[in-house]
């Protein structure tokens, strides 16, 4: 059973096998769902979470997330996918109260003790977490897949959103990006990469904390879409426009070698393509990868400082480009 690599069962992994943002955008295009006056937050700007007032003090925020293997290990699998769904809860600035599993797994392919090892790593999460994990839903899938149903409470007077960004405010990042490159690595070479499963695994709780402790109001995590992606949705969400210093990104140990050796995602390439005609900058090719790089369970993207966070930029009034990166 450990000479199982999951990552070869899967055609991607993790985050990088989203649905690109721009073909989901034509999806839903036209698409009118119910929306009564207690839904705080729904479609209209991509946000993390969907909210629902329940009274003056308490909101509902509800969200999901599942994906293929990201990395071999089924223990870390789990793990990394519950961080990642948990962290649209943080993002929202609530607190995750009850998750259920979600679960696609080839049971005739996979041995089933693999499985276990899966949603023990969701269940060591959340209860790092003090989310009550409860059950959930399963289907037999050709590939391999792990998510969680998430929902939490938040102050309605005290979300943290992706329309909230104003101009003249320092832009902070609460993780270093390469997860993406560094697992795909992985995946073609199965060399292990702890510093990337450290990241992956680590909770976005305090850095959602200290953002509501700090007045913050705008905020979103930094997953598929990568840090463009996001940086690009909430800058036309809030009406501004978002300057990044490249050189001020933090990136993980190997991230520039394993984009030196090619291990550039499809997703990536797609977050570039999908931002580049909003976004301005005369920096190379490779250099705009990165910060297009698809992270799984990645930071948060918060329009403040914040302890524990790296300032990697500056929104700025809204003009002819959402984003600027020099």
């Amino acid at each position: 059973m450990t000479s199982v690599r999951l990552t070869q069962y899967a055609h991607g992994g993790g985050c990088a096998c989203k649905i690109p943002a721009g073909e989901l955008e034509e999806i839903l295009a036209g698409l009118s769902p119910w929306i009564g006056p207690d839904l705080l937050v729904g479609l209209d700007t991509g946000d993390d979470a969907a909210v629902v007032r329940i009274d003056r003090d308490r909101a509902i925020v509800s969200t999901t997330d599942f994906f293929t293997p990201v990395v071999d290990d089924a223990f870390d699998f789990g793990r990394i996918a519950a961080a990642n769904a948990l962290s649209d809860v943080y993002a929202m600035g609530g607190q995750p109260v009850v998750a259920l599993n979600l679960v696609g797994w080839p049971r005739d392919v996979l041995p089933l003790e693999l499985l276990r090892e899966v949603l023990r790593g969701g269940q060591e999460i959340a209860r790092e977490a003090g989310c009550h994990l409860a059950g959930g839903h399963s289907i037999d899938d050709p590939e391999p897949k792990y998510g969680l149903a998430v929902t939490g409470l938040a102050d309605p007077a005290r979300l943290l959103r992706n329309d909230a960004a104003r101009p003249g405010r320092p832009v902070s990042l609460t993780k270093p990006l390469g997860v993406g490159v560094l697992n795909n690595r992985h995946k073609a070479t199965g060399e292990v990469f702890p510093q990337a499963i450290a990241a992956m695994t680590t909770l976005n709780a305090a850095a959602s904390a200290a953002a509501l402790r700090a007045g913050v109001s705008a905020v979103t995590d930094v997953t598929g879409f990568g840090l463009l992606g996001h940086a690009f949705k909430m800058a036309r969400a809030s009406e501004v426009t978002i300057a990044i210093d490249a050189a001020a990104v933090p990136y993980l140990d190997g991230a520039r070698e394993a984009l030196r050796d090619g291990y550039v995602s499809g997703g990536t390439r797609r977050n570039l393509d999908w931002v580049r005609p909003q976004l301005q900058s005369a920096l190379g090719e490779d250099e705009l990868l990165l910060l297009a790089d698809a992270q799984t369970s990645g930071g948060l993207l918060v329009v403040g400082e914040i302890p524990g966070g790296t300032v990697i930029g500056e929104t700025r009034p809204a003009a002819e480009w959402a984003l600027a990166v020099g």
